[in-house]
């Protein structure tokens, strides 16, 4: 498991709603989608692009995550 120290509460909050809303939009378990962050990098994407992604609306940053876990995907399987 990654260590968040070095982020800010905002950014680990951020962090958690994502996980939240990209189990809920993927209809995912919570282990799963944790599983799924922290074998692709999603949540350091997240928690270093938290700048840019929080003021983006729900829909585009699910979908930005969908891209990224797919993209770290693709890049494992070759």
């Amino acid at each position: 498991m990654n260590n968040f120290n070095q982020f800010s509460k905002e950014q680990t909050d951020f962090l958690v709603y994502c996980i939240e809303m990209y189990k809920n939009t993927y209809l995912l378990s919570g282990t799963a989608t944790q599983e799924l962050f922290s074998k692709s990098g999603a949540d350091l994407y997240i928690l270093n692009n938290f700048g840019a992604l929080h003021t983006t609306g729900l829909e585009y940053t699910m979908s930005d995550i969908h891209d990224f876990i797919k993209q770290k995907s693709k890049s494992v399987t070759k």
